[in-house]
């Protein structure tokens, strides 16, 4: 029998009867503190995508981070709140020791044949085996289970902030490590792989974590299924930094300039400067 994939036994769950789902956190996607938030989202993604109830495939995912994670396992509730003709609405809580940790909605929708245009196009990049793979040992282990290749804006970890805030934008190409086929699970997982900007525009890690994550995902089935294990380019950017909040903008690209995935979050921060 061929082992599971890390992300997958990550975001495992097992269901409990009336909409719950048990899970557990994963060492191998660890973070400074309790888990990566993507393995966290994705994991509130599976409960709907794997739900008996489901109609059509993801269209959004906002998640709330209302509490810290901590190590061990969880438990998931999952509420159809309405099913209509094109879409369908979720309501999804995560609790540890009967505490609400974080927060989710999910919908989903059915795409048909349609009036299809994109205005924008994929940012100009080299292959990714033209740059040069971003070394992660001795990080958080979350970081170990990606391949990052950073094209624009490499994030700096220096003990002193830079003496001038630098550009919050930056360019990757990132996929799974080990290698594994892109799904809507994974894709919402990597949504969340963009280092917070604070790191980029300050240079320095201290006290932050993302609140609000909100991920639109524009990929069909079979766009999701075309991609395979091929390196998906990245792009992050925020606008403003204020009063211990700021925002990311971020953008996923796929196979032939094809946008799969958009998405906002709002990141804590305490840096009085």
């Amino acid at each position: 029998m061929t082992e599971a994939h890390p992300f997958d036994r990550a975001t495992a769950l097992t269901p409990t009867g009336d909409g719950r789902s048990a899970g557990a956190t994963s060492h191998d996607y660890a973070n400074l503190a309790g888990p990566f938030g993507g393995a966290t989202a994705a994991a509130l993604l599976r409960a709907v995508v794997e739900h008996q109830e489901r109609f059509g495939d993801p269209i959004a995912q906002t998640v709330n981070f209302c509490g810290a994670v901590a190590d061990g396992e969880f438990a998931i509730s999952a509420k159809n709140e309405r099913t209509g003709r094109h879409t369908q609405h979720w309501s999804l809580a995560l609790t540890q020791n009967d505490e609400v940790r974080a927060t989710a909605s999910v919908v989903c929708g059915t795409r048909a044949p349609a009036f299809s245009y994109q205005p924008e196009a994929a940012p100009s990049a080299p292959s990714p085996e033209a740059v040069p793979v971003a070394p992660t040992s001795g990080m958080m282990n979350w970081l170990q289970r990606y391949e990052f290749r950073f094209i624009e804006g490499i994030p700096s970890f220096n003990k002193t902030p830079h003496p001038e805030p630098a550009n919050s934008h930056s360019l990757w190409w990132v996929s799974d490590l080990p290698a594994r086929s892109l799904d809507y699970v994974s894709l919402a997982a990597i949504s969340d792989a963009f280092f917070v900007r604070m790191l980029h525009v300050r240079g320095t890690i201290g006290p932050l974590g993302t609140v609000s994550l909100t991920t639109y995902f524009h990929a069909t089935p079979e766009e999701i299924a075309a991609q395979g294990t091929t390196p998906l380019l990245g792009a992050a950017h925020a606008k403003r930094f204020n009063g211990r909040f700021h925002d990311q903008h971020m953008e996923l690209w796929g196979k032939d300039g094809v946008l799969l995935a958009t998405g906002t979050q709002i990141v804590w921060y305490k840096d009085d400067g």
